[in-house]
């Protein structure tokens, strides 16, 4: 799956605004300048129901117009957030008339029969508002947009799931969580059962991967169960939101996860969001969600890309740190996974004077074509290296590449990051910071590797330009692909074999 924008592939090197940034235009008007120059080419911010609806079933676009022409003056794409029903578990975004009326909008009722402040998925009024003003929203982004092609995608409520207990445990919840399990997810389950997520299989398999039976039957007593029906019951409910918004502008549809971390219990995060173990879950409740998406914050990135780019499901990151790790980390989602964009949080407060991120954009966007070309194809790579992690490798058209942290006057570099794209037999594109490659062959022919030579450039409108010639001390000699930790470049290497 690639994002196509006015018919052509489109990677989205991008960073999110913070969460209230946006519902003031007046605050946006001098950020849109420092975004551009970052640079970027998307920027992902909210659209809030509060102030979309500020009274039932009366609309004001006026904050979507505003940032959609202002997000133009500066040739940048936005992804919209819809802040609706849910964000980060809560729902704090929703209209005060949809507040004030717990009975008509019920309520999360957790253990000890309290009441918490989370809109209820069982709340049938509630998914009704939330649907017409998703439509609403995206009908008239199609009546001001659907030929300039400024919002690309749409991110369908923001980390969903329930807080302070595992379960929503109110009446309609109760009785739909002692009922048997939904007809359309047994037979998701029957006819899906080798495709399944290894995650979710496993935890099936442990209840005796049944078919049918209560949620408890099923997906066992405790926790587990618990987490697998709200994820059931969060599926079901923002599938038929994104579908009502599809039926009015059919642009790619999104959700993003609040991830859990190591031995934490659902709950203590939003339980029922799509982490890897339910997302089959929400598939079998509707397919109007195309992506399911990671928020990235935690030190084990390359895990969570593996488990979210798997079973069909494209690597797409709207949340993750900036900084070093941000710097580094989009080389390895966009070498080693294809992602299809990649997104920094809180753009708008970073006090960033070496623009770390900018770095690595400016070089991403010039082999943005290679990217978009390769993606997919087994012939490219990419990697995050450091102290404790110092080396890896990978096979590219019959050669195996030891890639390592740099070496500088007899020490180390303390981290490197890039990505190797192999654009001919003997020939590849490498970008990056830090890392050094030596080449070894893997298929017939003459059983050693050399260096033919280095060049150093830049990529302009798809053509490269080369620069010096690195075949002295930049290259040890000719016997490594050197990226010095000085800078983040993009460098070309021609490679022979002999006997």
């Amino acid at each position: 799956m690639r994002l196509i924008v006015n018919g052509k592939p489109f990677l989205m090197l991008g960073a999110e605004l913070h969460n209230s940034s946006s519902s003031s235009l007046e605050y946006m008007r001098p950020e849109w300048p420092r975004l551009a120059s970052i640079p970027l080419n998307t920027v992902l911010t909210p659209v809030y129901w509060e102030l979309l609806e500020p009274t039932e079933g009366h609309f004001d676009f006026t904050l979507v117009d505003g940032l959609i022409q202002q997000a133009r003056q500066y040739n940048l794409h936005l992804v919209f957030l819809w802040f609706g029903s849910w964000k980060n578990g809560l729902s704090s975004y929703a209209p005060l008339w949809v507040k004030q009326d717990t009975r008509r909008f019920p309520r999360v009722i957790a253990s000890g029969n309290k009441e918490t402040e989370i809109l209820s998925a069982f709340g049938a009024a509630t998914l009704q508002a939330d649907s017409r003003a998703f439509a609403a929203l995206m009908r008239h982004i199609r009546e001001i947009d659907s030929r300039d092609h400024t919002v690309l995608m749409m991110q369908v409520e923001n980390e969903v799931g329930v807080l302070g207990d595992s379960r929503d445990r109110s009446p309609a919840a109760n009785q739909a969580f002692n009922s048997p399990i939904p007809a359309q997810l047994a037979q998701y389950l029957r006819q899906h059962r080798d495709s399944l997520f290894p995650q979710f299989r496993k935890i099936w398999d442990a209840a005796g991967d049944k078919t049918s039976g209560t949620w408890s039957e099923v997906f066992g007593s405790g926790p587990d169960a618990d987490e697998m029906f709200m994820a059931w019951n969060y599926g079901r409910y923002v599938n038929q939101v994104a579908a009502a918004g599809k039926a009015e502008y059919p642009l790619p549809m999104y959700v993003n996860t609040w991830l859990r971390g190591p031995n934490v219990p659902p709950g203590e995060f939003p339980s029922g969001g799509p982490q890897p173990e339910v997302i089959d879950l929400w598939r079998a409740a509707g397919s109007a969600i195309d992506i399911y998406s990671p928020d990235i914050y935690r030190t084990n990135f390359e895990d969570w890309c593996n488990w979210y780019h798997q079973a069909g499901n494209p690597l797409f990151i709207p949340e993750t740190s900036g900084g070093e790790r941000g710097q580094a980390n989009v080389f390895y989602a966009l070498g080693e996974h294809s992602a299809l964009g990649f997104s920094p949080f809180g753009i708008d407060s970073w006090n960033d004077r070496d623009n770390l991120l900018g770095k690595s954009y400016s070089v991403l966007m010039q082999i943005a074509p290679l990217l978009l070309e390769h993606a997919g194809a087994g012939d490219m790579t990419g990697f995050v290296l450091d102290k404790q992690h110092p080396s890896t490798s990978a096979t590219l058209n019959g050669y195996r590449l030891e890639i390592s942290l740099d070496r500088i006057f007899g020490g180390q570099a303390d981290h490197g990051f890039g990505l190797i794209i192999a654009i001919g037999p003997n020939e590849f594109i490498g970008a990056g910071s830090g890392f050094r490659v030596k080449f070894a062959p893997q298929s017939p022919g003459p059983p050693n590797a050399g260096i033919a030579y280095i060049e150093e450039g830049t990529y302009s409108s798809g053509v490269w330009i080369p620069g010096r010639r690195l075949n002295g001390d930049e290259s040890d000699q000719g016997q490594y692909w050197r990226f010095s930790a000085q800078r983040t470049g993009i460098e070309r290497a021609v490679v022979y074999r002999y006997e």
